[in-house]
């Protein structure tokens, strides 16, 4: 192929990652309400489509200076938005905006110094890739380490997507590196394999997001005009957009069993797995009846919920005062005191400690109050 086609090719990519950007934009815009997901989703978009634009052929690359420089902050954004789509406990933090403005004025620094001291801005740009690729691995890094215990069928096809496109990008930049910002000519060097890699990330952002309006859509369809006689046939239709089996009460009765009777969440390293096979039933059945019959999308937060209830119960015990609150954790099945501690304050709003505190003067409250009641009753 020509250098004439390679150009056009670009060009078309570029073009039509914007488009699906510009489009993804739309649609959020529209979405209500804003919350950590939906602006996500707009920068990621806004970024995309102007990354796209600012670094294709014909640009001058005197824009590039400034464009790059606000641009550079984009990997902080898809990172935060892998572990927002993919870790439903994952709350950004402060310091997390803190990290884009300091990466954003350190690639400034590197832009405006690109002439004056042209050593430094090479070893700036050299550091700003290597923290777009830390950044990267560490977004797979988190993808990989929850893929077990994610629950939601789609969720987990558009995981598999964002690893491969992560570890793409990973590959062409620790290749080679940032591009330099000249003051002079058109368009950037390595522009095609940027153009292709946009535009994967933008049918992978649009696959997720406009599968996802279609889903609900559907969903929202089927229970608006199914009578009521049919209830049953509309729960049938999955959060993944598909027909399939309703779920088996008998089995959603045994795996309370096995929860509430036997305690196996109890069971050091439990995995969905272990349970499936507890359970005679291939894996992929099992996560379809706690994400759609008991509505988990976390395989993690459905064993939470019973041994935090499991503890709840300890510390609020009389007789189990004294035992550490470490040993009651490890009772009811955490590993350590750190998951338990934020698990518990998560889903009660209190630590442990303080649980236990108001619990035990409850009780005591309680008990001395029987006591009253068996005195009064006693001298009638």
């Amino acid at each position: 192929m020509t250098t004439v086609g390679f150009t056009a090719l670009d060009l078309g990519l570029r073009g039509a990652a914007s488009g699906v950007f510009f489009l993804m934009m739309l649609v959020l815009l529209r979405l209500r309400p804003f919350n950590k997901h939906v602006w996500l989703g707009l920068a990621m978009s806004t970024g995309g489509a102007a990354f796209a634009i600012a670094t294709a052929p014909f640009i001058p690359k005197s824009s590039l200076w400034w464009t790059l420089s606000i641009l550079s902050g984009q990997p902080v954004v898809i990172w935060l938005w892998a572990r927002i789509t993919f870790e439903d406990d994952f709350v950004p933090l402060p310091w997390h905006g803190a990290m884009w403005l300091v990466i954003v004025g350190f690639s400034f620094v590197v832009s405006l110094t690109w002439t004056s001291y042209p050593a430094f801005a090479h070893r700036g740009a050299d550091v700003l890739a290597a923290v777009v690729v830390l950044l990267m691995l560490s977004a797979a890094v988190h993808m990989v380490r929850t893929w077990r215990a994610d629950l939601v069928a789609r969720r987990r096809r558009l995981r598999t997507a964002a690893l491969v496109i992560n570890l793409i990008f990973v590959v062409l930049i620790a290749a080679s590196g940032l591009p330099p910002p000249p003051v002079t000519g058109v368009g950037i060097s390595g522009s095609l394999a940027t153009a292709a890699g946009l535009f994967m990330l933008a049918m992978l952002g649009g696959f997720g997001l406009f599968n996802a309006q279609i889903t609900a859509a559907a969903r929202d369809a089927t229970v608006a005009i199914a009578p009521p006689d049919a209830a049953s046939e509309a729960a049938a239709v999955t959060s993944d957009g598909g027909d399939r089996a309703p779920i088996d009460p008998a089995l959603l009765r045994r795996l309370d069993n096995l929860m509430t009777v036997e305690r196996v969440y109890r069971q050091e390293g439990l995995s969905i797995g272990r349970l499936a096979a507890m359970l005679d039933l291939p894996e992929y059945r099992l996560r379809e009846a706690i994400n759609e019959g008991l509505g988990y999308r976390n395989f993690n937060a459905f064993l939470n919920s019973y041994r935090i209830d499991d503890a709840k119960a300890a510390l609020s015990d009389q007789s189990q005062r004294d035992v550490p609150i470490l040993t009651i954790a490890m009772d009811a099945g955490f590993q350590s005191i750190g998951p338990f501690n934020r698990a518990f304050k998560a889903a009660t709003g209190m630590t442990p400690t303080e649980f236990r505190r108001d619990a035990q003067v409850a009780g005591a409250e309680s008990e001395a109050n029987r006591n009253i009641a068996r005195s009064g009753q006693g001298f009638g």
